[in-house]
């Protein structure tokens, strides 16, 4: 029987690429986004779902569960960009990435946890971000959603070893997707005292984004992972300054590593 899985945020980017490849691996796949322009495409079904609405998520899960009647593995790929000099996002924008980036999954977590226990089986697999273990000027809010993201599943992970349930982090670099066009940025003001800095930062996020590798290959990334037996905790994805940046971080002096961060941004 072919295993099934959840994945949010299915209608493009990373997303997308990840559901069609599985669905091609024969999976049994059900992706989800607000407002499905179908009921399946590519071999992905789709289910309407809005991670910030926690009655939209108990629907979704029951409804595919009514016609699974079970859960192999749950994929927390929805999430939305942030960016802007901290002291000029408005409060509702904060809060709003957080629904998003970190309280939807969670909730999509508490939705299946109980199918999964009940199983003794299943995987969950939060796409969180390379920004997540960092962070980085101008993206703030976003490196935080992504890093209590991590940092909540190696908790879960230790919560949940006795029901054999497998949690696991994949943290993607920068990929050609359409993030940056539904990012939320504070307006480029300018008589902002940002102006400057900020204006050339967010140039080189979008430029970074547009020069991005593939979706193709995070999709081959969670596959691999989806058939590893022992998932480690975090899995980082992208070129190899992005990922051998993460290891910098852990062994470099913080001000030296701040240097760093000052030196490529310009700033």
């Amino acid at each position: 029987m072919a295993e099934v899985v959840l994945i949010t945020g299915a209608s493009s980017g990373i997303g997308k690429a990840i559901a069609e490849h599985l669905a091609k691996n024969k999976y049994r796949v059900y992706g989800t986004s607000r407002n499905p322009k179908a009921e399946e495409s590519n071999g992905v079904r789709f289910l309407p779902l809005d991670v910030t609405r926690p009655e939209s998520i108990t629907n979704a899960v029951n409804e595919l569960l009514i016609r699974e009647k079970r859960i192999d593995f749950l994929i927390n790929n929805a999430g939305k960009g942030i960016s802007g000099p901290l002291e000029e996002i408005p409060e509702s924008e904060i809060k709003s990435i957080f629904e998003t980036n970190y309280f939807g999954p969670i909730n999509l977590i508490k939705a299946v946890l109980p199918i999964m226990r009940e199983q003794r089986a299943g995987m969950i697999i939060n796409v969180t971000s390379i920004a997540g273990f960092m962070g980085l000027p101008f993206r703030s809010a976003y490196s935080a959603t992504k890093g209590a993201l991590g940092l909540t599943t190696e908790a879960l992970r230790m919560e949940l070893k006795e029901f054999n349930v497998k949690l696991t982090n994949v943290a993607p670099g920068d990929f050609a997707t359409n993030i940056a066009a539904g990012r939320y940025h504070a307006p480029s003001n300018a008589q902002s005292p940002y102006a400057k800095s900020y204006g050339k930062s967010l140039d080189m996020m979008d430029a970074h984004v547009a020069d991005g590798q593939s979706p193709d290959v995070m999709a081959d990334a969670v596959l691999a992972i989806m058939k590893t037996e022992q998932p480690k905790v975090n899995y980082k994805v992208g070129v190899f300054m992005q990922k051998f940046s993460v290891f910098l971080k852990g062994v470099l002096p913080g001000k030296f590593y701040e240097r760093l961060l000052l030196n490529h941004y310009k700033l």
